[in-house]
């Protein structure tokens, strides 16, 4: 007799800021670590923001801190895999706070299994897309990198996770080195000859990749219901570099 679905709850959170949306995934991973809430997806797209990985570094922001605050770029120093990026309005961003080994995954499997839900749903938009190959994680599209992943594992749950570029302004990639990969070029699904989606309308399309690849049934909740745990979150781990601005940049 086959198992039913496992159940994932899954919310919509509109706009909302890094931070905040930090807080609530930490609050969310301890939550699923205690087994106190089901594994959960979170979709969503940011406010602007360049968001820095373990392995990110200042040489790789472009725009000094004059030049962000003109544009009302936020900088973060966070705790996930990766270089730095950038999250802004027209992306579509996935943070999955999924406990892996009930799933039946582990971390690697389960990075390679994002880029096949995100790669499936391209193709639903009539795009061919494939992984990065050798050492690049992500999804790449005619050489360029349409969907940037960055996951953590906290122990046996994850968080942080996918950013899918749709109708997102693709100037302001050019502050930034995105992903630590110079010379490579970033794309959209609307430069790639694609519909131009609103991201509330992709999330919900999304959705049933994520289900197939992972073998789970997504429980659409209200945003309302989850987001005042994010004052429950435990503190913001310190950054792993001081941030210094260096003229010029």
């Amino acid at each position: 007799m086959s198992r039913s679905p496992r159940i994932i709850r899954a919310y919509w959170l509109g706009r909302i800021g890094y931070r905040h949306c930090w807080d609530l995934q930490r609050a969310l991973v301890e939550q699923v670590r205690a087994g106190a809430a089901r594994s959960t997806l979170l979709l969503l797209e940011h406010d602007p923001v360049f968001s820095m990985g373990r392995r990110a570094t200042l040489d790789h922001v472009l725009w000094d801190e004059a030049e962000r605050r003109r544009r009302d770029v936020e900088l973060v120093w966070s705790d996930r895999g990766g270089d730095v990026t950038y999250h802004g309005p027209g992306q579509l961003v996935g943070y999955p706070i999924l406990d892996l080994p009930a799933l039946g995954t582990d971390i690697l499997s389960y990075i390679r299994g994002l880029e096949r839900s995100l790669i499936a749903y391209l193709a639903e938009l009539g795009l061919e897309s494939e992984p990065g190959g050798k050492d690049l994680t992500g999804v790449w599209s005619g050489g360029a990198k349409v969907a940037a992943i960055g996951v953590k594992l906290n122990q046996r749950v994850s968080n942080h996770g996918f950013a899918l570029n749709l109708t997102a302004a693709m100037d302001y990639f050019g502050g930034i080195v995105p992903c630590g990969l110079d010379g490579k070029a970033v794309t959209s699904v609307e430069l790639l000859g694609g519909p131009r989606l609103g991201v509330e309308a992709a999330a919900r399309a999304y959705g049933p990749h994520f289900e197939r690849e992972f073998g789970c049934r997504l429980q659409w909740r209200e945003a309302a219901e989850v987001l005042p745990l994010a004052a429950q979150a435990p503190p913001e781990p310190p950054p792993l570099r001081s941030l210094t601005v260096v003229s010029g940049k």
